[in-house]
């Protein structure tokens, strides 16, 4: 199984940075979903890293398939106490009892206690990962409220700097309408260290390619490295077990 790393973990600046907001954007001809099962498998297979995933898209039996073939038992993870998943397919913030700011303040909670839980003395978690799969179902869950998402990626956002976390957001880009302007697209833009975008080929289908990568890292801009580049444009094959990264023109 080929790990995060190569093309990928450069234009990251590592292969899973610490207390930063990334952001994965994909669209329906090209899933990015790929890259969040890879972060969940390396950040998994670190002895001092701890992961909460949020799971709006599929249930826990989706994911376990997926990176069982990566290597990775999820179910082992959970039971070692490494991977904290909650499972939300069916959540509404909303309920009879309580308003949609409420069942958001609820679900933050959850997080920020499986955090702390993480970086107590028992664990000792050099890093927790904290991955939303994905932030578009959100708002459904919000009966449309977008005022109550951004709040809620607010303060999961503060955990990068209070606890030393990182956050990482699966969103599908052309969920919105051009005409919807969404506040929520540009927010997570705005919020993010570094944006991963998936994306079809522009030549269109291709036996041996099935996309490519677009990384736009923001923190490089304050780097000292003068070689370093701010985006990396890259193409990417999934395979069943692992994924390649290559240049254009570089794959034999």
């Amino acid at each position: 199984m080929a790990e995060v790393g190569d093309l990928l973990a450069e234009a990251m600046g590592h292969s899973l940075p610490v207390g930063k907001v990334v952001l994965v954007g994909d669209c329906v001809e090209t899933s990015g979903a790929f890259v969040l099962h890879l972060l969940l498998k390396r950040c998994l297979s670190l002895d001092s890293s701890f992961a909460v995933f949020v799971a709006l898209s599929h249930p826990f039996s989706h994911y376990d398939r997926v990176l069982r073939k990566m290597g990775c038992n999820l179910s082992v993870q959970k039971k070692n106490g490494k991977l904290h998943f909650l499972e939300l397919l069916d959540f509404s913030a909303r309920s009879k009892e309580n308003s949609v700011d409420d069942g958001f303040c609820k679900l933050y909670n959850e997080i920020r206690k499986a955090v702390e839980t993480a970086r107590s003395k028992d664990t000792k978690a050099s890093c927790v990962y904290i991955m939303i799969d994905d932030i578009s179902l959100l708002e459904i869950a919000a009966d449309g409220s977008e005022n109550d998402v951004l709040n809620f990626l607010h303060y999961c956002s503060t955990l990068t700097s209070e606890m030393d976390c990182s956050l990482i957001i699966l969103n599908h880009e052309d969920v919105y309408s051009s005409e919807e302007a969404p506040r929520l697209l540009a927010h997570l833009q705005h919020l993010s260290d570094i944006e991963i975008r998936a994306a079809p080929l522009n030549t269109g289908l291709a036996a041996d390619v099935h996309g490519q990568l677009t990384v736009i890292n923001k923190g490089l801009l304050n780097d000292d490295r003068r070689s370093g580049r701010r985006i990396w444009n890259f193409q990417f094959k999934v395979k069943e077990n692992s994924v390649e990264f290559f240049y254009p023109g570089s794959q034999h």
